[in-house]
């Protein structure tokens, strides 16, 4: 499977035939720019191309009135002045004699991509419409938009496809109102906005854009508003929205974002419903940020590793309090929230660092707008690395003849010089043997690639006995090699070696520890959940809030012996990981894992989205007791972790 690219050259023949400022941003060259962009960048090449068919009259009636439908029809024989008096009537509108095709062109687009992505012609796909549809409601156009084109997909979904858990996400500077209407007593659409609101100063000024408006009927809870009130929110608060509000209620049932952004909120999506994602444009009126944005989305739908964000990852006060209000709102709906922001957590000692002081705190960043120039610090200047020649590459020692890797995905035969092997061995016994010096070898080659640019992301295994030895090894060869920031995730028994640099380089997170400890800020170990709602909570709710807040550059996750996950959830977490470092992750396993881990984790590193985990479940007391005394003594330091209420301590 791929992606589609769904479009249509009649959808630019819409446009403003008399002056007026309001309307005279939405014209057809945010299409032409958007798809030479795509073009000039060789990404409509790797798409499938469809060509955008009109959705017949029957086909917009799932959500719209036969009178509204009636009318627009009608626009196709009047004159500019009739037009003209006609787009008086609404807010925010312009017709032309195109615009019933157009239109008709534009939700067409999006039932197409619906059909391809749920017949399994396509994984996932973009269509590039015009004019857009979020806030067009049953019998009313509204801002730009004529027909509302993701209402009618997803009503199509539920109608053909028989879908009953559809998620829409609307990522528009302006509140879609017009899907929340259409689906606000729906509990089979869970609709989520983010939205500039300032407290209802801006447009629409409705008051039904706040986080306080949560559906209504059999939909409460269905419709999930965060409001910015303040401008200038960057790519830090929306990571923060993704992680501490969307994802956990998906999993359960003037903006600053730079386009880079747009690629780490759509490979976060793509974990859900098994990476069914269909991408439609609704606003965005600044060509060249617009044009960007577009290809970040298509780049990562088609799998390709999302580039490191810019800037420092700490929301803003504003920013945190909306998320928060949003959380407050919803928890009555979602036993996710109603678990996490109402547990009292008690203090240990265990919270502070081993000299018994409390672990120092982060540099600060920027209050709701972008930094002119970042503070001197590791943490405010992420490292770009060059696009590898290969995007996944497995280093086994003895590769099984049932291993199943997608064609693109190597076999890395190399090995590093057998002296410079030696020489990194020698401090650990567990490493002299000959099969545990192979595996080292094969481990040095492929880190060495990831860090040179050549290969994006790995997977390499080593013996039991020797797997402590081997991640020592390259936690120090990439500090040494080339990474400024080193984050390492290990699962299982695996203990951060004790005279690593407590130096701010590498963040180390152990998932299977045997009690909840903040060791430093920069050393965090945690029992493995017993539930994989538990799992989740700490993926969502610990592990990804910091190491978003750290930028690393690097990636490790080992899994090492009793490390305990299952395939999907080892999937799922390599999944996640992969948006960091620009995607340069390196998995350690063990050498008798079962050749489905690995295959697992080699289609989820080279973009594929990962499987299901199966029914969902809450999180246990004890899951949620320690995850939440992890947050109470790791907020003050990390701000990516202040979304949650304040914990009772």
């Amino acid at each position: 499977m791929g992606t589609a690219l769904v479009y249509h050259e009649d959808m630019t023949a819409t446009r403003l035939l008399w002056d007026d400022p309001e309307c005279e941003i939405e014209r057809p060259e945010r299409l032409t720019a958007a798809l030479d962009r795509l073009r000039q960048r060789g990404l409509e090449q790797r798409c499938l191309r469809l060509s955008a068919r009109e959705a017949s009259e029957e086909e917009l009636g799932l959500v719209h009135s036969p009178e509204y439908v009636s009318l627009v029809r009608e626009t196709q024989v009047l004159g500019k002045e009739e037009l003209q008096a006609l787009s008086g009537q609404f807010d925010a509108i312009y017709f032309h004699p195109s615009t019933f095709h157009c239109a008709r062109l534009a939700a067409g687009a999006g039932l197409q991509l619906v059909d391809a992505v749920l017949t399994g012609a396509v994984q996932n796909g973009l269509a590039l419409v015009r004019p857009p549809g979020h806030h067009s409601q049953r019998a009313a156009a509204n801002g730009f938009c004529v027909f509302n084109n993701v209402a009618i997909a997803a009503a199509h979904a539920k109608q053909k496809h028989g879908l009953h858990r559809i998620l829409v996400v609307d990522w528009d500077v302006h509140h879609g109102q017009g899907i929340q209407y259409l689906f606000e007593d729906d509990p089979s659409v869970l609709y989520f906005s983010w939205h500039r609101y300032e407290h209802g100063r801006f447009w629409p000024f409705l008051r039904e854009s706040d986080a306080d408006a949560v559906g209504r009927g059999q939909g409460l809870g269905f419709t999930v508003n965060l409001p910015w009130n303040q401008v200038g929110m960057g790519n830090a608060d929306y990571v923060a929205a993704f992680l501490h509000l969307l994802l956990p209620l998906a999993f359960e049932g003037q903006m600053q974002a730079t386009p880079e952004c747009f690629a780490h909120l759509t490979q976060l999506l793509q974990v859900l419903a098994g990476g069914r994602v269909c991408a439609v444009l609704e606003g965005g009126y600044h060509l060249e940020s617009l044009a960007e944005s577009v290809c970040m989305t298509v780049q990562t739908l088609l799998g390709d590793p999302a580039p490191p964000l810019s800037g420092p990852m700490v929301p803003c006060q504003s920013a945190l309090e909306s998320i928060r209000s949003a959380r407050a709102a919803q928890a009555p709906h979602w036993k996710s929230l109603q678990l996490q922001d109402v547990t009292t957590v008690p203090m240990s000692p265990s919270s502070h660092s081993p000299e018994g002081r409390p672990p120092p705190l982060l540099p600060g960043g920027p209050v709701c707008k972008a930094a002119a120039s970042a503070p001197s610090s590791l943490l405010d200047q992420p490292c770009l690395c060059p696009a590898p020649s290969v995007r996944t590459a497995v280093a086994l020692t003895a590769p099984d003849i049932t291993l199943v890797l997608p064609p693109d995905v190597i076999q890395q035969e190399g090995s590093a010089l057998r002296e410079e092997t030696e020489a990194w061995a020698r401090p650990h016994e567990s490493l002299a043997r000959e099969e545990a010096l192979t595996a080292l070898g094969k481990l040095l080659y492929l880190l060495d690639g990831m860090l040179d640019g050549q290969v994006n992301s790995g997977i390499a295994a080593t013996p039991a006995s020797a797997a402590a030895a081997t991640l020592d090894v390259a936690v120090r060869r990439g500090l040494s090699h080339g990474a400024q920031r080193l984050l390492c995730v290990a699962l299982g028994q695996l203990d951060r070696p004790p005279d690593l640099a407590h130096d701010g380089r590498s963040l180390w997170l152990n998932i299977r520890g045997k009690e909840a400890a903040a060791l430093s800020m920069f050393h965090v170990s945690t029992p493995l959940p017993v539930m994989t709602g538990g799992f989740l909570s700490c993926i969502l709710g610990l592990v990804l809030p910091l190491a978003y807040g750290f930028q690393p550059d690097l990636v490790l996750v080992a899994l090492g012996p009793g490390h305990g996950l299952q395939g999907p959830h080892a999937a799922l977490l390599a999944a996640m990981l992969r948006g960091l470092a620009g995607g340069r992750v390196l998995a350690l396993l063990e050498e008798d894992s079962t050749p489905q881990l690995a295959g697992i984790l080699a289609r989820v590193l080279n973009g594929e989205a990962p499987p299901s985990l199966g029914p969902s479940s809450v999180a246990s007391p004890e899951d949620v007791q320690a995850l939440m005394y992890l947050r109470g003594q790791l907020e003050p330091q990390w701000k990516m972790l202040q979304c949650h209420p304040h914990l009772v301590a």
